[in-house]
């Protein structure tokens, strides 16, 4: 068993499920991760095989001679004594009932050391970075937000791919399963999942048509710490592309993007539409790390006449981290309408 340090023992038997050990970071909304109301229990059997394909990812992939072993429990456990690599978790499950309208998180739990995690074939997680640019993530909580309709009635299908370095691997604890979390709003369009991402600063990359294919890929929200950027304080760029149906053409928008460590300027289409923390300088001033702005949520207005309801979009943002973890690390992360915004916080 790997050796956890003091503060994260501390928060296990304090039974508080934390993204990370980041230390002078924590907050009260960590406490909450289970808190949901649980729609589908996925502990138990779940499908297993050594190795690596991208094709065991897929809804229809026929799984019949893998091996069958009990998540949550590690591998090394269950006859995989000894083994660390590439391994694959599937799980089968049927709905009845449409869940099309909650706001749906899958719970993974603690995954040792780096997953990524699929629903019907589509991404919605990923923690940790994979070799050749390892990065274990061990000690951060999955809790992976469901893009609405991904779920389907009937059947449904979710893929893990787990890296093992070393010790012990695989799905190693927590509530496995599907769960509704009402009380947090649920964007209309959501931004949850994979962004382009490249370290050092150049304003240019706020521009809509700027060249960002050779940009790794990360997923938000989560600290760019656990995804193969450990220990990185600086400047660094997120962007994401997506669409905005016309049937909310005239509609009041609202871009909420979560928590991120530290300061952010948010662009769309090339237009900032928020800001927070201090940027009017040339420098980052000495009292920079003592404005606390990690610890702040971002909402921002989107200006009418900016968005394009023909085609794609890009959101850019600008970040600096000046100590500790980095990035875009909470959400929920999304569009919403004004009016969706102001009723759900007037409950």
């Amino acid at each position: 068993m790997r050796t956890y340090n003091i503060l994260f023992l501390c928060t296990l038997l304090s039974v508080i499920l934390i993204a990370g050990c980041n230390e002078g970071k924590n907050n009260e909304e960590d406490q909450k991760r289970v808190d949901g109301k649980l729609l589908i229990d996925l502990s138990g059997e779940w499908k297993f095989s050594l190795g690596d394909s991208f094709n065991w990812k897929l809804k229809d992939f026929n799984d019949t001679n893998w091996e069958t072993i009990i998540v949550p429990s590690s591998w090394e456990n269950q006859g995989f004594h000894g083994y660390d690599g590439f391994a694959w978790y599937r799980k089968e499950f049927f709905l009845n009932d449409d869940f099309s309208q909650e706001n749906i998180y899958l719970i993974l739990g603690f995954v040792d050391d780096v997953d990524m995690t699929f629903l019907n074939g589509e991404l919605i997680g990923l923690s940790g970075g994979f070799t050749p640019n390892y990065n274990t993530a061990y000690n951060a909580f999955r809790k992976y937000k469901i893009p609405n309709n991904l779920l389907k009635k009937g059947k449904n299908l979710i893929a893990v791919r787990v890296f093992d370095q070393e010790l012990e691997g695989g799905i190693m604890s927590g509530d496995i399963g599907i769960y509704s979390f009402n009380d947090e709003i649920n964007p209309d369009i959501s931004l949850e999942g994979i962004w382009k991402f490249k370290v050092g600063d150049d304003k240019i990359r706020s521009d809509v048509n700027y060249d960002d294919s050779d940009w790794d890929s990360l997923f938000v929200p989560a600290h760019w710490d656990m995804q193969g950027y450990k220990n990185y304080d600086g400047f660094a760029w997120y962007r994401k592309t997506f669409r905005v149906g016309k049937n909310l053409i005239g509609v009041k928008l609202i871009l909420l993007l979560g928590k991120v460590d530290d300061i952010d300027q948010t662009f769309i289409n090339g237009v900032q539409i928020g800001s927070t923390g201090l940027w009017d300088f040339e420098k980052v001033p000495q009292e920079f790390n003592t404005r606390n702005e990690w610890e702040q949520t971002r909402i921002y207005s989107i200006p009418d006449g900016i968005l394009n309801f023909d085609g794609e979009n890009v959101i850019s943002v600008r970040v600096y981290d000046g100590l500790r973890d980095g990035g875009i690390y909470q959400g929920p992360v999304g569009i919403v309408t004004q009016k969706k915004f102001r009723e759900f916080n007037s409950r």
